[in-house]
């Protein structure tokens, strides 16, 4: 997919850049939380990807989403699995384990999104040029 598919919004819908940029939001702020940090994430600001321009912005940002789910693929490796039914960060949070399930979930919503968006954007694509 070239930048201007992911960048294409239609209707009203989430453009295929800003959905895979605020799935991968998530998986940062966990990864954090894995290493220790605090989990400094908000909603509102998984949705604030940085302009896309580019094909080379696209790519980068792809390189970023690729990198960080590598790191975050190691961190769950060498988790303790003792660990899984403690709480993340806060009791608010539930435990890792809900939030590795819900991760996956959330994945496959947005993973759903994009599948559609993109036929959709190429059909369209289609006809303008026949």
């Amino acid at each position: 997919m070239n930048w201007v598919e992911a960048t294409t919004q239609l209707y009203e819908l989430n453009s295929i850049s800003c959905l895979a940029y605020h799935m991968n939001y998530y998986i940062v702020a966990v990864s954090k939380v894995l290493q220790n940090q605090s989990l400094v994430a908000k909603d509102k600001d998984s949705f604030k990807l940085p302009p896309i321009t580019s094909q080379v912005d696209w790519d980068n940002l792809l390189q970023k989403i690729w990198d960080d789910a590598e790191k975050f693929a190691e961190l769950i490796e060498n988790f303790p699995e003792e660990n899984l039914f403690k709480d993340m960060a806060d009791k608010k949070y539930g435990s890792f384990y809900r939030n590795f399930q819900g991760i996956i979930e959330h994945f496959h919503y947005h993973l759903g999104q994009i599948a559609l968006i993109k036929k959709i954007i190429r059909e369209k694509s289609h006809f303008a040029n026949s």
